[in-house]
């Protein structure tokens, strides 16, 4: 099984925007609980719902799931929400040359959407950069977006980990489009400060990639170490392409960490970074956030970071084993019957959620369900949804009321394996 990641780059935000989705379905694997349709009746008629994740790169293997969740949870349906007809297309926001997501890509993957006439909803992006940058292109014309991924804090709040204007520049309408099903950063830092303080360790090394969620990611790391009483040694920001990182991990060292987190993503010099500190500091724990906690970044096999690494590496990521999950025993067993695979990677339930509430969201929209208007303002009375994930709600940020994050560590295969659930202090 594996994991992925999400966020980066810094942003180059195109001057239009809008977007949120949502999700559902009324199959036995299928959340139950929406509110109440508000338009009087149900609608008829045919929509369109598009997903934009990267189907390329190190973390192919987690999206390629996510696409599988989607497409279950819509056949699940029968392709409808209530009377309408959904039309599906998923759309990839990488490029074979980048081997990560690329901001041309996801922007042209935005303005096609905000173009179709029919589109009501958007599932994306996976990473938090990419989010940045397609938020505002769906704002402006009022399209729903929910992410199942991005955990960077400035895409719905101004808290601490944000940068200056945000999330109002993301918001060119002044109006809330975005909404995401995992928890954000705030939650994420505590838990990889938790986990590490766990372990003993007292001084934290740290390097970041310089990108949204790298640089976010970082500084909640260091409030939330001050909360818990560790100190944090070293904050090192690197040039990602760099041939080397020796002399990032020779400061660290000369810090006096004991361990060692990374705040980036897989494709962002990741991979080396963790080879040149583990060289400096062979028996400190290494851990990362769910920007690395992959296959393409645990797994030799996959040009990962070589076993010898991976044996003291841990990550973080709002996935937990699935069957842990509330409907998490009936998703293994449909999902098996659809693709074979009983043991899919926890991504792809986040995808089966994310349209889930998106059918959810169009139905009980009640004749409103085939406008844009009508869905988003339905997604945002998402509340006490009882889901496969288990019950939340939607905030008025667009955040999720779930909290929970696992712990992972690299299994026999090289691929991340759950360990536990981490109940974060602070």
């Amino acid at each position: 099984m594996f994991i992925r990641s999400k966020a980066a780059l810094a942003f180059a935000i195109p001057a239009f925007a809008m977007g949120l989705a949502a999700c559902g379905s009324d199959e036995e694997t299928a959340s139950t609980s929406t509110p109440a349709a508000e338009g009087g009746g149900a609608a008829s008629g045919e929509v369109s719902v598009y997903s934009s994740l990267p189907l390329q790169g190190a973390s192919k293997d987690q999206t390629n799931a996510m696409v599988d969740g989607i497409k279950l949870a819509l056949k699940q349906a029968g392709n409808k929400a209530g009377g309408v007809t959904i039309k599906y297309e998923s759309l990839d926001d990488s490029t074979a040359q980048a081997g990560n997501w690329d901001p041309n890509q996801v922007a042209s993957n935005a303005r096609k959407v905000a173009q179709d006439k029919k589109a009501v909803a958007y599932i994306g992006e996976f990473n938090s950069g990419a989010s940045a940058l397609s938020i505002p292109i769906l704002n402006q014309v009022g399209i729903a977006q929910i992410s199942p991924a991005n955990t960077y804090v400035g895409l719905t709040t101004d808290e601490p980990g944000s940068e200056k204007g945000e999330p109002a520049k993301y918001q060119p309408t002044g109006k809330k489009t975005y909404a995401r099903i995992v928890p954000r950063d705030t939650i994420q830092a505590a838990a990889l400060v938790t986990q590490a303080k766990n372990d003993g360790c007292t001084k934290i090394g740290m390097a970041n990639d310089k990108d949204t969620y790298g640089l976010g990611l970082a500084r909640l790391i260091e409030i939330k170490a001050k909360e818990q009483g560790v100190e944090v040694v070293a904050n090192e920001g690197i040039q990602k392409d760099a041939a080397n990182f020796r002399g990032v991990a020779d400061k660290i060292k000369g810090a006096g960490a004991q361990c060692f987190i990374f705040a980036g993503v897989t494709a962002n010099g990741a991979i080396q970074v963790y080879k040149d500190v583990a060289a400096a500091l062979p028996d400190a724990k290494l851990y990362g956030g769910d920007g690395v906690c992959e296959s393409g970044f645990t797994n030799p096999k996959k040009k990962g970071i070589p076993a010898t690494v991976g044996k003291n590496f841990a990550c973080t990521v709002a996935t937990l084993d699935l069957t842990s999950y509330p409907g998490g025993q009936d998703f293994i067993k449909a999902f098996e019957a659809e693709y074979g695979d009983a043991a899919p990677d926890p991504y792809a339930i986040y995808g089966f959620e994310a349209m889930q509430l998106t059918l959810d969201t169009i139905k009980a929209a009640g004749k409103a369900g085939t406008t844009r208007e009508g869905v988003l303002a339905q997604l945002f009375k998402t509340k006490d949804r009882d889901s496969v994930l288990g019950t939340y709600s939607i905030d008025e940020n667009g955040d999720t009321t779930l909290t929970d994050y696992g712990l992972y560590k690299v299994g026999d295969d090289g691929d991340p394996a759950f360990d536990s659930a981490i109940k974060a202090a602070g």
